[in-house]
């Protein structure tokens, strides 16, 4: 299969929204890619709409029950602060990446979720130190490229101010820069968290949002200005991508309050758990119910009863629940019991102690981090919710289409650098690409 590109740049703008366009038109650097590339209004993201998941899919095609990363964190009941699906054999299936380095194509991956430890030529993955005894560098570098993050932090880290935003983004976009002129990979990935901190934090339409979007338009400009400077830009496709939108909400709903009252989580009386037969495991907008011991009846019928009552109420925040079976078919896990989605201006918290419903103030966000004002997961279907896609440069036409899906863009980046991802969920969004006659797709 004939590549269409040499060089694929792919731009993760965390919680870029469809609703975001009217803003993207008037700043330059996006206008470049949107006057001479394609645009696609809306992209329907994946079930849950969460950002792990959500990387899983664009770089596999798939749905998050068969790619296998179907939360952004592990099912760990009691632990305060779960760990993430941070490692490559998460993704049960090939991806982007595999198939390009397969291909003698040099790969680079910059805090693009889902990397650790994955066969990436320059990697520095998204990973964070989840234990008090680790150390930030040091996990780093033992799940990627150990050479090539220590050179970049030396150079670059003492604009990284931890995880904070958005200092972490300009540490990662000079590191963009970099690898660029350095290594002129086949594929990059970047990932940019900067508008997503800011949404969760302050809300979707906030002023600190609005600023992100304005910082990441200066981050495309140096982007592109490197790939001037290296002298691969006529030779590059360029992409801009949401992975999800966000919603505003100020109230919690906490399922595992229920579940303990019930006895269904047992605690030790000191704000741990000891057991559980049912657990609510929050994707934010949505949330996995799942039991135990699958073959426990007596608690697969209470909870259904249970959630059966609170869907009555609007007041209870659950706009649905479904079953796991219902939730394969939407592309989640069908390991679950039931899944369960979110009322706008809620979303789901795990604490099993305190209110079942918490009212979320701009004073908890400031002094908890778990509380947002704004968050993801929710369903697809929920009315502007779509995330948006812009590509320019080698390979693609200049056209705009209403729609695709987020499952359709590994297929596209797989044609373009002419390698195969196999059987996908998604298909290639031939109508944006360049093909000469006589090439098949």
């Amino acid at each position: 299969m004939n590549r269409l590109t040499d060089h694929l740049i792919i731009i993760s703008f965390d919680c870029l929204s469809a609703l975001d366009i009217p803003i993207l038109k008037e700043l330059p650097h996006f206008q470049t890619l949107l006057k001479n590339g394609a645009y696609v209004e809306s992209v329907e993201s994946i079930y849950p709409s969460v950002t792990y998941p959500c990387h899983a899919t664009i770089v596999t095609g798939n749905n998050p029950n068969r790619h296998g990363v179907i939360n952004n964190t592990l099912l760990q009941p009691g632990m305060a602060s779960p760990d993430w699906n941070w490692y490559r054999d998460r993704i049960r299936c090939t991806t982007l990446y595999d198939e390009v380095k397969k291909a003698n194509m040099t790969t680079a991956a910059l805090l693009w979720p889902v990397t650790a430890k994955a066969k990436i030529d320059y990697n520095m993955p998204e990973i964070f130190a989840n234990r008090p005894w680790h150390n930030q560098i040091l996990v780093s570098l033992l799940s990627g490229s150990p050479r090539f993050q220590w050179e970049l932090n030396k150079r670059y880290g003492h604009i990284r101010k931890g995880l904070n935003q958005p200092s972490l983004d300009e540490f990662v976009l000079e590191s963009t820069v970099d690898t660029i002129k350095s290594k002129k990979p086949n594929l990059l990935m970047v990932h940019f968290t900067d508008l997503d901190t800011q949404r969760h934090y302050h809300g979707f339409s906030s002023k600190e949002a609005i600023a992100a979007i304005h910082r990441h338009n200066l981050r495309l400009g140096r982007i592109l200005e490197a790939l001037k400077e290296s002298g691969i830009y006529e030779n590059s496709t360029i992409v801009a991508l949401g992975d999800h939108s966000a919603l505003d909400e100020n109230k919690a709903v906490n399922l595992n309050v229920l579940f303990h009252e019930q006895n269904l989580i047992t605690s030790n009386g000191k704000g741990r758990i000891i057991n559980w037969k049912a657990y609510c495991k929050s994707c934010d907008g949505s949330a996995y119910i799942y039991i135990k011991d699958p073959h426990d009846l007596a608690t697969y019928e209470k909870v259904k009863r249970l959630l059966e009552s609170l869907c009555d109420d609007p007041k209870n925040g659950i706009e649905s629940a479904i079953t796991g079976e219902q939730a394969a078919e939407r592309g989640a896990d069908g390991t679950c019991a039931f899944m369960v989605e979110a009322q706008k201006g809620f979303y789901f918290l795990e604490d099993f102690e305190g209110e079942f419903i918490k009212t979320i103030t701009k004073e908890d966000v400031i002094t908890d981090h778990k509380y947002t004002l704004a968050c993801h997961g929710y369903s697809p279907e929920k009315e502007n919710y779509g995330t948006i896609f812009i590509a320019a440069g080698k390979g693609i036409k200049s056209i705009t289409l209403s729609s695709i899906r987020l499952i359709d863009e590994g297929p596209t980046f797989a044609r373009l650098l002419g390698v195969n991802l196999g059987q996908t969920d998604g298909r290639a969004i031939e109508e944006i690409l360049e093909i000469k006659k006589g090439e098949n797709l």
